[in-house]
Formats: C-alpha cells, structure tokens, sequence
C-alpha cells in the first residue's frame, strides 16, 4: 500500500509541476505595448526573453535599472515576454521618471506621490524627491479615484483578509502595509494599502499599489534565492521610521497624492507581433524607437 501511495505522490506532484508553465503563460504580456510618458525620452527595442535569458543578460550590470524601466521584477522575467531594452542603457541609470520636486507638497514633511500613468511612487519631504520607485496600480475595475489621501494605519507583516496566494488557502501577503484609505460605502469596508507584492510590469491589483518585496517572494515562493529589490520595505522605513512596533498600528503617516491613470488597461494588452519582435543580439540596431 506504501509503494502505491508513494507512486501516487510523485505522479501529482509531476502533474502539477508539469502544470506551471502553461498556468504562468496565461499571465504573460508583451510590456512593449504599454507606453509611458517617459519612454519617449529613450530609444529602446522590444526584446522577446528566451528560456536562456535573465535580467543580467539581457541589461548587463544595469539590470535593475532595465527592471524599474519595465515597471516589473525579476520573477515576471519569463520566457515569452517581450520587454523595452534601451538602446543606450546609461541613458536609464538609476531611472525616475518622478519630478525631482513637487511644489504642491512644499509644505508636506513626507509626501506620496503615485503617478500611475508612469506606474510609478515618489517619496517627497517638503517637495524635494528623496526616492523613487516602480508600483502595480489596481485595474481599471478597481482602481481608485485620483484625489488626496493619508496614511493612518501600517504593518510590517499585513496579509489580506479578502485574497489568498494564487492556487492556495494563504492569505496574500502584504507586508511593510501602509493604508492610507478606508472605503465606507460598502458593508465591511475596503482598506486600501500601499505595500510589497509582485511586480509584473502592468496593472494587477485590487486598488491597492504595490512595490517590489522579494524577501516574501523568497519565503513564499522560493525565489529569488537572494533577494534584491526591497522598495516596500525602503518606503516603509522612510514613512514609520523609529515608530515602528513590529505589529499593526494606527499611526498618522505621510500624505497621499493619486494622479493620472494607466494609458493601456491589462485587458488590451497582446503579444507584440514577430514583425516587431526582435531578439536579444539584435537590439541596438540603427532605427527609431517603437512608437516614435
């Protein structure tokens, strides 16, 4: 009976690894069909990722600079998708497409500025931009309005009481939590967070605005092996500071400022077409930019 069960075992454990790559490509994107403000400040190719590339290979030693242009990280590095690989990548170091100052929130101690035409989060104290960082905005469904908020509550250790962990009974993480709205309207009320989540380089989120978090990436999902890219964690620091206990609090943060919205909602996205598509080797080629 053992030699059966353990047989029965390993078969669902190879059906359901076998089962990943199809479950991951229903998720995939071509990133080159979301335009930013910004991008037409580069010159860039649309690269389609093989089984063999990595960040590393396809941006060199500015990886995460090709990350953050990409408004993604690396667990959505997948083979498939078709990314914006700059042509010069100096061009894009240490990327920020956010004002470096805000006069709007001169008089702000701390300010948070979520551009989400830009899908992307600046840290302000008194106007002047102190950090910067990629996010995934809510889709369009629930997004929320644009208008002024304020952080009220945070946790390091958030998990979602609505949504579990894709294909699990986990509540979904979202740690290093900064709420800064509570929606009324509805019985039970709906909290909205700023908080670390995955990046996939297009509108994912219930409303909610997420940043990069690859230490829960690593203790959830195994990967990566050493993580890297912490903005939520950077951000939370920067709001809480020494007030920090380590646990849920009511604690009256920075202000909250939500603009714009994104020019390509995730439903009409597509796979650019192989005309468009070029491979790694190839980009850097004499040309314009797509979409110039």
């Amino acid at each position: 009976m053992k030699p059966l069960l353990r047989t029965l075992c390993t078969l669902l454990i190879l059906l359901g690894t076998a089962a990943l790559p199809s479950f991951a490509a229903d998720k995939i994107r071509s990133l080159c069909e979301l335009h930013y403000p910004t991008d037409y400040l580069y010159e860039w190719d649309c690269v389609k990722v093989t089984g063999k590339d990595t960040p590393y290979k396809i941006f060199g030693k500015q990886w995460q600079d090709g990350l953050r242009f990409n408004r993604m990280d690396r667990r959505h590095f997948l083979a498939g998708m078709s990314v914006k690989v700059p042509r010069h990548m100096e061009d894009i170091r240490d990327f920020n497409p956010m004002p470096p100052l805000y006069y709007e929130a001169e008089k702000e101690p701390q300010l948070i500025l979520i551009d989400q035409n830009e899908m992307f989060l600046g840290a302000y104290e008194f106007g002047v931009l102190v950090f910067s960082a990629p996010v995934a905005v809510g889709v369009d469904e629930y997004r929320l309005k644009n208008g002024s908020y304020r952080v009220d509550s945070v946790d390091p250790v958030h998990e979602s009481s609505l949504y579990p962990v894709e294909g699990t009974d986990r509540p979904y993480p979202m740690h290093y939590g900064l709420r800064f709205h509570v929606d009324k309207r509805d019985d039970g009320w709906t909290s909205y967070w700023i908080h670390g989540r995955d990046l996939p380089g297009y509108p994912a989120s219930h409303g909610c605005i997420g940043l990069t978090d690859e230490e829960m990436q690593l203790a959830y999902y195994g990967e990566p092996a050493k993580p890297l890219l912490m903005d939520a964690k950077k951000l939370y620091q920067w709001a809480v500071g020494n007030r920090d206990t380590g646990a849920l609090q009511r604690l009256r943060g920075p202000a909250v400022i939500i603009m714009g919205e994104p020019q390509v909602p995730p439903e009409q996205l597509r796979p650019v077409s192989s005309s468009t598509v070029v491979s790694p080797a190839q980009a850097g080629a004499p040309g314009r930019a797509p979409g110039r």
